[in-house]
């Protein structure tokens, strides 16, 4: 099993690989032999990940179907906000259970 890379590529480079593979499609014999060389040509990583950014930015555009970029950063920030509440919720359940236990004892 690979490791996870962390490596973040510029928008603008992503930008640039996905018109370079659209351009280069007709010289190719395939999509993945153009992506390989623009993988190569742009000092990315794999030819996986120039085909991951041409399938999102056909999925951005319309072409093919899937979850949108704009989808995937709403969904991303609900789960975080949804996490937080989790969160919170579970403090003051914890805090409300203690101020309970509190005005139970007897007092001396």
């Amino acid at each position: 099993m690979g490791a996870k890379s962390s490596r973040r590529y510029p928008e603008e480079l992503k930008q640039r690989a996905v018109q370079m593979v659209v351009d280069l499609r007709g010289d190719s014999t395939s999509e993945w032999e153009a992506m390989g060389r623009v993988a190569d040509l742009l000092g990315v990583g794999t030819a996986e990940t120039v085909r991951k950014w041409v399938r999102q930015a056909e999925i951005d555009g319309g072409v093919r179907a899937g979850q949108t970029s704009e989808e995937s950063e709403v969904l991303r920030k609900l789960r975080r906000e949804n996490a937080e509440l989790k969160r919170a919720n579970a403090i003051l359940k914890a805090a409300s259970a203690f101020f309970a236990a509190e005005l139970d004892r007897p007092s001396q």
